[in-house]
């Protein structure tokens, strides 16, 4: 996921970081300052695309991809933080040079991805290969917007690159008919990182792989017994991120579920289980005030509010690493997620690489996806911001990127503990509805009442189960 990543930055200049491609659009010298948008810059390719092809005396350059002798010329979109663009076209520089019948431009994901990218795929002006995760990427897949990649797969991967991915990030990718819309890009995993100097000073263990959310919760009461009520509280002892996926992992580890796993339009949210976890998400929050809610730290973000010391512990992926090995004035330490009642799981992304269902150059967009799932193009993910690789087989390798870009602060972090979920088995990802855009609404607008503001119970997901089951009925 990268959570949070994959939309950052502006709707702006395709041109300023795009890999040079042979007949792109590109603004005249006298107007090199414009900044051309990614959806304008497509639009006009299209434009040059067919003059080119009624042009009598102009070659035609855009053709069947790599198997055969034409230029195909494809758009390539993927996340705009600072380090990515640097990263993809020095890597891309390479694929180019191995494919010469290949032209990539790469271009950075709009603002609001999850929500821009549903008018581009209606207006037919989505790029050639994507990456989306979270709850939006299987929602892309199963309304028919990405490439059927089974084929591909069948065609040219072996079992062992497959089996060397998490099988349930693996499965994930594909939608209940059997349609595989995406590829791994990195592996998220969810752990638990904890500040090792607010527990020494508090008195409090290190949390270990054997924790349940028994010992979770009775360590976040010794960072808050000090703090009376006549006094404003300074430090909660954890926070989790008010999201789908974030709740969902605490709800399967009490062994229920959002969505029946054998019918995505049928609602769990209610059952037993799911409502017990979330009673008990709710009573760490509003009842003994030991897990912060996102108002308790001014909304910050978890790892922010975590960098601030602003919690002991929190429920956070190996996608923040980065950001907490650089930010905090504090000793890091990693465990593993803590187990529920019934199971010990942990989150693992659905992070993937796609191809657009409507692009003209399926070939060449393969060879590409191909190549972004390379075990080169997962170093360089992983050595440019210590994204964790998709594959197990590198798990090794990214450990050893962290311990020598951060020697000292990584020193005794059990990095291990991110891939446990992968190489143990007991990952799971998010569940999604068959019409997932009202049921993301409606459980967003009911969890705002019930944890962020504390002003309702999680009785009202009795009735939400039942209006996000109708709306997968009136979808039907």
């Amino acid at each position: 996921m990268m959570q949070g990543a994959s939309a950052l930055g502006s709707d702006s200049d395709a041109s300023s970081s795009g890999v040079t491609i042979e007949g792109s659009v590109s603004a005249p010298p006298q107007e090199s300052a414009t900044r051309y948008s990614r959806r304008v810059f497509l639009r006009l390719a299209g434009m040059v695309a067919a003059s080119a092809a009624l042009g009598a005396c102009v070659p035609k350059r855009l053709g069947r991809g790599p198997h055969g002798s034409e230029t195909g010329e494809i758009v390539y979109q993927d996340w705009r933080t600072d380090w990515f663009s640097g990263m993809a076209q020095q890597m891309l520089e390479t694929f180019n040079a191995a494919h010469p019948n290949i032209h990539v431009f790469y271009t950075p994901d709009p603002n609001n991805l999850d929500e821009k990218m549903m008018a581009d795929f209606q207006e037919g002006t989505a790029p050639d290969v994507l990456q989306g995760c979270c709850d939006f990427l299987p929602e892309w897949g199963q309304k028919g917007y990405l490439l059927d990649l089974r084929p591909y797969v069948e065609a040219d991967l072996d079992r062992s690159t497959i089996n060397d991915w998490d099988q349930a990030q693996y499965r994930a990718l594909f939608t209940r008919h059997g349609v595989q819309f995406a590829l791994p890009k990195y592996h998220g995993a969810l752990a638990l990182f904890f500040n090792k100097d607010l527990f020494d000073r508090h008195s409090v263990e290190y949390p270990n792989g054997s924790w349940t959310h028994d010992d979770y919760a009775q360590a976040m009461r010794g960072f808050v017994q000090e703090q009376t009520r006549a006094s404003a509280q300074d430090l909660w002892g954890s926070m989790v991120d008010i999201s789908w996926e974030r709740l969902q992992v605490h709800v399967n580890g009490w062994g229920g579920h959002f969505v029946d796993p054998q019918d995505p339009t049928r609602s769990l949210m209610a059952g037993q289980e799911a409502m017990e976890a979330m009673y008990w998400l709710r009573d760490r929050m509003w009842g003994d005030h030991t897990m912060a809610s996102p108002l308790d730290v001014q909304n910050l973000e978890t790892r922010q509010a975590f960098i601030q010391q602003r919690i002991a512990m929190v429920e956070d992926g190996s996608w923040a690493l980065k950001d907490i090995l650089e930010g905090a004035p504090f000793r890091v330490g990693v465990a593993p997620f803590p187990a529920g009642p019934a199971h010990k799981v942990t989150l693992a992304t659905t992070d993937g690489f796609a191809i657009y269902a409507g692009t003209k150059y399926p070939e060449a967009a393969w060879e590409l996806v191909k190549f972004l799932i390379g075990r080169d193009y997962a170093r360089a993910m992983a050595r440019a911001h210590l994204l964790q690789p998709a594959r197990a087989s590198l798990v090794d390798e990214w450990v050893g990127f962290i311990r020598e870009q951060y020697p000292k602060q990584a020193k005794e972090m059990d990095l291990a503990a991110f891939a446990e979920g992968h190489l143990k088995g007991y990952s799971v990802t998010a569940e999604i509805f068959a019409n997932m855009a009202e049921a993301r609404r409606l459980t967003r607008a009911a969890w705002e009442q019930i944890f962020t503001l504390g002003r309702a119970s999680v009785a009202l997901m009795q009735d939400v189960s039942d209006q996000v089951e109708q709306a997968q009925k009136s979808a039907a």
